[in-house]
């Protein structure tokens, strides 16, 4: 069995070579739209010389453009997501509950998995009113600043709860950031119990939300979904009040069409 460079033991048949082509073209985003080979070896840990022949594979393959000294990204990396959401039928599962959601609040809403220390948004439906932290399908955000990731949180194993709080001091956005393990620790026992959990300006200023989890056929938390709307329209304890009912509905309903589609309820489950 071969070791990981944190020493961890890896499966015989684990490529490292796929690794590192994954961990370069993971690092092109919004801060990183396109760069020379330097900053890609810099930003994945690779040795220069490991980073260029990932990237002139890559460039053969289409997934990435050179033009001149620097790399970027090309279309075709969009058909790995693509196919996801096709193949798991996210549209006729998730989506019309998202909708109606949106259509019955005014709210954004979404659903999400965990993906490390990240929430990773797997479906979104758009409020029409413009709001401070846009989201997509493929939007990440720390779990410890969002509704969505404390409900998830709460959700896991023991082992990954000890996990994800053993980062702690986490990051700080706004004064109402929780960033030390025991007030947190406290404040996903609480979520535990009540079953949803609402933050208010904890990602970023002028941002309320409310979150609850999704259960899969296993009887443990698939997902999350949750209704995120601008402090200008709603105070948090009317945006809990008015809808939590709504969203425990719809996640009744996706819960009953993850029974129907087990292989996206497999999909999404990370512990």
């Amino acid at each position: 069995m071969t070791t990981s460079n944190d020493g961890a033991a890896k499966d015989p048949e684990y490529l490292s070579t796929l690794e590192r082509g994954l961990s370069v073209l993971r690092a092109f985003d919004q801060d990183h739209a396109e760069m020379p080979l330097s900053e890609v070896a810099a930003v994945t840990g690779l040795s220069p010389a490991v980073a260029r022949r990932c990237l002139n594979t890559l460039v053969q393959l289409g997934y990435v453009a050179q033009h001149g000294r620097r790399f970027l990204l090309r279309p075709e990396v969009l058909s790995f997501g693509s196919a996801y959401l096709s193949s798991m039928n996210i549209e006729q599962v998730a989506l019309p509950h998202l909708q109606m959601l949106r259509d019955e609040t005014g709210d954004s809403a979404s659903l999400a998995v965990r993906s490390g220390a990240d929430v990773l948004y797997v479906a979104h439906v758009s409020t029409s009113r413009r709001i401070r932290l846009g989201a997509n399908v493929g939007t990440r955000f720390p779990w410890h600043a969002t509704s969505l990731g404390k409900v998830l949180a709460a959700g896991a194993s023991e082992e990954t709860r000890s996990t994800l709080l053993d980062a702690a001091p986490f990051a700080r956005f706004t004064e109402r950031t929780v960033t030390d393990r025991k007030t947190m620790a406290a404040r996903l026992r609480d979520v535990a119990k009540r079953g949803h959990d609402s933050a208010l300006d904890e990602l970023d200023y002028g941002i309320v939300s409310v979150a609850v989890p999704v259960i899969g056929p296993n009887g443990t938390i698939a997902c999350a979904i949750n209704c995120s709307t601008s402090t200008t329209r709603t105070a948090q304890e009317d945006l809990v009040q008015s809808r939590l009912p709504l969203l425990r509905r719809a996640a009744d309903e996706i819960a009953g069409a993850l029974r129907r589609w087990p292989v996206l309820a497999h999909s999404l489950q990370s512990d």
